[in-house]
Formats: C-alpha cells, structure tokens, sequence
C-alpha cells in the first residue's frame, strides 16, 4: 500500500493503515473519534496538537513498513 504523506487526512490514514492509530495514540491525539478528523489532514492535525507532523509521517510509515 501507499506511503503515508502528511497532506493525507486522518481517517483515510486509520482507514487503510489501522495498525498506525498507534502512532496518533502514542503521540497523545485521540482524533478518530474527533470530528475534525473527518476532513483535516495529518500536518493540520498534528500541529494543532503542537507535534511535528514530519516525525509522525515518518513513524507511521516506519510501523506499516514504508
């Protein structure tokens, strides 16, 4: 499957990599259940949470082997 890029939204991320609600949880962001998550992307996501939407593209692919 595709790697994952920070313009990606949150749920599609869920959606097709689910083992990466590992990272959004490990990185303390609780937005599956969020209902921004239904249209915001990764990097707005991570940076309204104050993280580096880079690190966590680079560790969900680093998990789902990309």
């Amino acid at each position: 499957m595709a790697k994952v890029t920070k313009e990606m939204g949150i749920l599609e991320i869920a959606q097709n990599h689910p083992e990466a609600i590992e990272v959004f949880q490990k990185y303390g962001m609780g937005c599956l259940g969020c209902a921004a998550a239904r249209f915001e992307n990764l990097e707005a996501g991570a940076r309204v949470h104050g993280f580096d939407p880079d690190a966590m593209v680079a560790d969900i692919n680093a998990l789902i082997g990309e």
